[in-house]
């Protein structure tokens, strides 16, 4: 595979674009490449576009563009992950394994047992990083559609919008280590139903919060006999639904 590279905006054959300046840089500096050199495009609208360096030096890299391939790489499974959240490391790192799982959109939340409290200004800075951090992981990946991440919000907000938003056929589940039911439980997907999975942070949900979401309809779900951090949970459980109803 190429080099990748999201440009967001529009990108027409045949037209000469100049690269941002990050990624001028990643392609100078870091792939060292040169004059010639085929590198990929696309704007996280769908598809990608096949492109050659035009020109690349220190102040500017230009490329020009050859094709439009209409290339999906998407699972056919929705899955809206609720993360509580956690110390940069921890968050950052689900950020980007959930996108190279498939993950559809990425909510975070806050939850009593949270040990990382965000200011509204610090909240919106970390915001802009986990936006850079889908990028490269779709670059990476070779995902041409941008999984949305929502600002962060209380897990009682999020849930009374997904009440509010959810369908007969959608499902929602709540990672517990009280929980009894596994994957293999629940019944055969639907074509059109929606997923969304709450995880809870480093101590888990509370009693009260895990009584609120058992009564907002979420199901209880345990992977195994063990207890997971939580920067396994997520990922382990996307994993396991993508290999039974998604695309592995």
């Amino acid at each position: 595979m190429h080099a990748r590279f999201y440009h967001p905006e529009e990108i027409i054959v045949g037209k000469i674009i100049e690269l941002s300046a990050e990624n001028k840089h990643h392609a100078a500096r870091v792939l060292r490449l040169k004059n010639g050199e085929p590198i990929t495009l696309f704007n996280g609208l769908g598809g990608e576009f096949s492109a050659h360096i035009a020109a690349i030096n220190k102040s500017s890299t230009t490329v020009i563009i050859d094709a439009y391939h209409d290339i999906d790489r998407e699972s056919q499974l929705s899955i809206e992950l609720a993360q509580a959240i956690c110390v940069n490391e921890k968050m950052d790192w689900i950020i980007q394994k959930s996108v190279e799982l498939g993950i559809t959109r990425i909510q975070p939340i806050f939850t009593a047992r949270c040990i990382v409290h965000l200011s509204d200004e610090r909240s919106s800075r970390r915001l802009q990083h986990w936006k850079k951090i889908i990028i490269s992981a779709c670059e990476q990946c070779g995902r041409n559609h941008l999984p949305q991440i929502l600002p962060l919000i209380s897990l009682w907000d999020w849930m009374s919008q997904q009440k509010a938003m959810r369908s007969e056929h959608d499902l929602h589940f709540m990672l517990s280590t009280n929980a009894t039911e596994g994957l293999n439980n629940i019944p055969t997907l639907s074509a059109d139903t929606n997923i969304a999975l709450a995880i809870g942070p480093e101590g888990g949900f509370t009693p009260e919060e895990e009584t609120a979401t058992l009564h907002s309809g979420f199901i209880p779900l345990r992977l195994g006999k063990r207890i997971l951090r939580t920067e396994s949970a997520a990922l382990a459980t996307i994993a396991a639904m993508q290999a039974l109803w998604g695309d592995y």
